[in-house]
């Protein structure tokens, strides 16, 4: 999976739309880079656009979902900590975060995550947030329920979201949590990035057929012992007698 561009609007300090877009100069000849800026400047918000279009969730706001804590919104409505329609901008309507990026299978795709208020005002209360898959190649929406099509985007991606935190996306602390993560846990995450998982699947079916062989090889073995052997002298008898 490779990321194309980022999109969002009126998330945290965002104001308006922002676009990265990789595919052009001078990010697109850009081996490295880095995200800098003062505090409140969007840097944060950048990484959380990135995995709310692709998971609908993000760290830090996934994180806050544990305690359990309600903050207030407009109206005198309360919301809980870690809704992550919490990151709508004050005093705005709508807003969206939006990447694309290239599948697994090479293919080119447009995820969106969108939140929006009632009556399309400041004052409306948060509407549930909907999520959209589009194939760029064929210019087609993927059509799906959200679980659905968070499934498909997985897929897509090739990484869950703990995957994806652990290794493209590292949230403060989270590298620690990587470093300590099981030995099983740790080796299927490299494995996907690395793309030796295919050794691994290689290495099964060599076992599985060994296996397989091993099998066919004892039922011949036991069959063998039910027929009687002759003699190189028994063999020449019978051979003289078929002569006459």
């Amino acid at each position: 999976m490779k990321i194309s561009a980022i999109r969002i609007k009126n998330l945290a300090s965002l104001e308006g739309i922002t676009e990265i877009d990789f595919t052009k100069p001078p990010l697109d000849t850009a081996g490295i880079f880095a995200i800098t800026g003062p505090t409140g400047a969007g840097k944060s918000t950048i990484l959380d656009a990135l995995c709310l279009a692709l998971y609908a969730k993000t760290p830090r706001y996934f994180q806050a979902k544990e305690s359990g804590i309600e903050i207030k919104d407009v109206q005198g409505n309360t919301i809980q900590q870690g809704d992550a329609r919490a990151i709508l901008r004050d005093g705005t309507t709508e807003g969206f975060a939006e990447v694309d990026f290239v599948g697994v299978d090479g293919q080119h795709y447009r995820a969106n995550w969108c939140v929006r208020r009632a009556r399309n005002k400041a004052e409306g209360s948060l509407q549930p947030f909907s999520i959209s898959l589009k194939n760029i190649n064929t210019n087609t929406d993927i059509p799906g329920r959200k679980t659905e099509l968070l499934e498909e985007i997985e897929r897509l991606v090739g990484l869950n979201f703990d995957q994806f935190t652990r290794s493209v996306l590292l949230a403060q602390g989270d590298f620690t949590a990587f470093l300590k993560a099981g030995k099983d846990e740790k080796s299927s995450l490299l494995e996907k990035l690395t793309g030796t998982h295919i050794y691994s699947e290689i290495s099964k079916r060599i076992f599985e057929n060994h296996r397989d062989e091993n099998l066919k090889l004892r039922e011949l073995n036991l069959q063998r012992e039910g027929i009687s052997t002759l003699t190189i002298e028994e063999l020449s008898t019978l051979g003289t007698k078929n002569r006459n």
